[in-house]
């Protein structure tokens, strides 16, 4: 069992884009099934930082900075609206081992830089997971228009309040983690998106059209410890 941790989660780019509900059910174990809104179901990918990540009630100066890359959508499990991780590529080799054993989370090292310049962030992500096909997202993103907050609009409400991922272990159980923080403060983003393959590694199609896209300068998180949900049938 893995203590609590605290973390603060920063310069985030929420890129998201409406797919078909049957499309990502089929990615998604039994038990699953696809939250929607306007009658799609929606596909993630989000690039950020990891801040000052520790057991909870440790000093900031103990924690680790871990810039991450993660790909998701969003499920129903007994009513509760939560996220549910296909991927997510993380610069610490250490830090993902851990996330790996105890939250039994889909992590794969990668060599990952962020940097923000000048009011953009330049983000570049390769994973080099050992055993793992390759896979890359290099992007800028920035924030454009003003701060709302998320729940002033229901699809970015939608997308980001959100308090609970689930995964599947190895074992076939699935588990959840609970995490706590004050409401999203969001921005209208742009991106320029290089290169992302990391769709294709989780066995989608970038979808066509430009996807819905927000920035958030970033919150501070207590996650709970890892627990069992039941069995995946």
């Amino acid at each position: 069992m893995v203590l609590p941790l605290e973390m603060g989660w920063r310069h985030l780019l929420f890129e998201s884009w409406p797919v078909d509900a049957d499309r990502l059910d089929d990615h998604l174990p039994e038990g699953f099934e696809p939250d929607v809104h306007d009658g799609s179901a929606w596909l993630s990918v989000i690039p950020f930082t990891n801040v000052d990540v520790r057991p909870r009630g440790l000093p900031r100066s103990l924690g680790v900075r871990l810039p991450e890359v993660n790909v998701r959508t969003y499920v129903t499990r007994d009513g509760v609206p939560s996220v549910y991780f296909f991927s997510l590529d993380a610069q610490g080799l250490a830090s993902v081992a851990g996330a790996r054993l105890f939250h039994h989370l889909p992590y794969y090292y990668a060599r990952i830089s962020l940097e923000w310049v000048d009011g953009r962030v330049a983000f570049d992500g390769r994973r080099r997971h050992p055993g793992d096909r390759p896979a890359r997202y290099e992007a800028t993103y920035w924030p454009t228009g003003e701060p709302f907050a998320a729940a002033e609009d229901p699809l970015a409400e939608f997308l980001v309040e959100r308090y609970r991922f689930y995964t599947e272990a190895p074992d076939g159980t699935v588990r959840h983690t609970d995490v706590a923080h004050d409401p999203w403060t969001l921005y209208p983003a742009e991106a320029s998106v290089e290169t992302d393959t990391l769709l294709r590694a989780n066995g989608f199609r970038r979808p066509e059209g430009e996807p819905v896209r927000y920035y958030s300068p970033g919150v501070d998180v207590t996650a709970s410890r890892s627990e069992r949900s039941g069995e995946v049938t």
